[in-house]
């Protein structure tokens, strides 16, 4: 038999039917289905339906409910996708802390811990320590993790699966994480792009669309992009480095290099010249307080409250904010555009005024929103990238 021949025999259409039937399943409310509604999420037919679920009990996947005590008539039969057979985790090292997350095969977050990020050599024995702390939480031991998946800032070569270029981190793109974790845990570790993957958790749990342009906006800007349904990260996966427009120098002037790690316009709008504008502007009691805790909220509240000063600062950021907002905007042409970061808890007084600034500037009409998902979104986002590896494993079960 040839391999086209058996490449379309019936045990592969099983396959794709239990596939099928098993995303359903992990769908569904409590993950959990009679066989009638698996019938009409899938689209198959009845004995397809049972025969799949079936083999995903045989493979240890999914088992059969027993009907419920003293219920009249024929009970229906129910069906369980085992989300407690395996175990992911998600990991987000930025420049001031790494979060780790450990959740179920449906995507159920069991346990959560944030540390200090380390310099240099001293992140890997941050990440072992955090994930055996953080497993001991989960109930599960870090050897036993079916997948993980790691967000990091800056350029990403996914080939080598290493980290090319990320300069708000020194020294992390010669370190071999990544290798060295595989060799640890004995499961796939994917790395990937920070707001590459809060783009992948905006998909999964918030604000979806064909045509998508989420902005994480924080000390760091960049912005993830959706296009025609499918991300798109450019030649170099270097795609959407927003935070390094200049809208500063002259045309003829050369452009100063970096010398912090920051691009021209996170200088211009990142958190830490919101509060440098807050602590030049404002009058104390603000003014102490925006010294004193190095947070950006209170100024976002006093503006809030109509104090003048503080709504200068608004007025500052949310101009410039817009400005080199709209020139991605007028290129791609997205159908919405998600705010995720630090900056994102400012609220209505500052994305209204982006708003009104943003209409006179583009052509069209953009949806501006901002993420309901918070600090978590990037390790959220890696722990839907380990559970899509999982996929080939559960298939392998069948």
């Amino acid at each position: 038999m040839s391999s086209g021949s058996a490449a379309t025999g019936p045990h592969v259409l099983r396959r794709i039917n239990a596939a099928a039937v098993l995303n359903a399943l992990r769908d569904a409310d409590g993950h959990t289905s009679t066989v009638s509604d698996l019938v009409v999420a899938t689209g198959l037919s009845r004995p397809a339906v049972t025969r799949a679920l079936t083999a995903l009990s045989d493979a240890g996947i999914a088992e059969f409910s027993s009907p419920t005590e003293h219920q009249i008539g024929r009970p229906a039969q129910r069906a369980r996708f085992r989300a407690d057979l395996g175990h992911v985790a998600g990991i987000d090292v930025g420049p001031h802390k790494v979060l780790v997350m450990i959740a179920d095969l449906a995507g159920t977050v069991l346990a959560e811990r944030e540390a200090a990020s380390p310099t240099g050599p001293d992140m890997v024995p941050l990440l072992r320590s955090t994930l055996t702390d953080i497993a001991v939480e989960a109930g599960v031991t870090p050897t036993d993790l079916w997948s993980v998946a790691v967000g990091t800032p800056g350029i990403v070569d996914h080939e080598r699966g290493e980290v090319v270029l990320a300069p708000s981190i020194p020294g992390w793109s010669s370190l071999p994480v990544i290798a060295e974790l595989r060799e640890w845990l004995g499961c796939p570790v994917g790395i990937e792009n920070d707001v590459n993957l809060a783009v992948v958790a905006e998909r999964w749990r918030g604000e979806a669309g064909d045509n998508l342009l989420f902005v994480q906006w924080g000390e760091r800007i960049g912005t993830g992009m959706v296009i025609d349904d499918k991300p798109y990260r450019g030649a170099s996966s270097a795609a959407g480095e927003l935070g390094f427009i200049d809208l500063v120098t002259d045309l003829d002037d050369e452009p100063k290099p970096p010398t912090d790690g920051l691009g021209a316009f996170e200088r211009l709008v990142g958190t830490g010249e919101i509060l440098r504008l807050g602590v030049q502007r404002c009058d104390s009691p603000l003014r102490d307080r925006l010294a004193e805790c190095a947070d950006i909220a209170p100024l976002f509240e006093a503006a809030e409250a109509g104090d003048p000063a503080a709504a200068s600062v608004v007025d500052t950021i949310a101009t410039r904010f817009a400005r080199g907002l709209a020139v991605q905007l007028l290129i791609m042409d997205p159908q919405r555009v998600v705010v995720g970061g630090g900056v994102s808890r400012a609220g209505d007084v500052l994305f209204d005024a982006v708003r009104k600034r943003l209409g006179r500037l583009l052509l069209v009409p953009v949806d501006l929103r901002v993420s309901a998902l918070g600090a978590g979104n990037v390790a959220l986002g890696a722990v839907r990238m380990a559970l899509d590896h999982v996929e080939h494993r559960l298939t392998a079960l069948l």
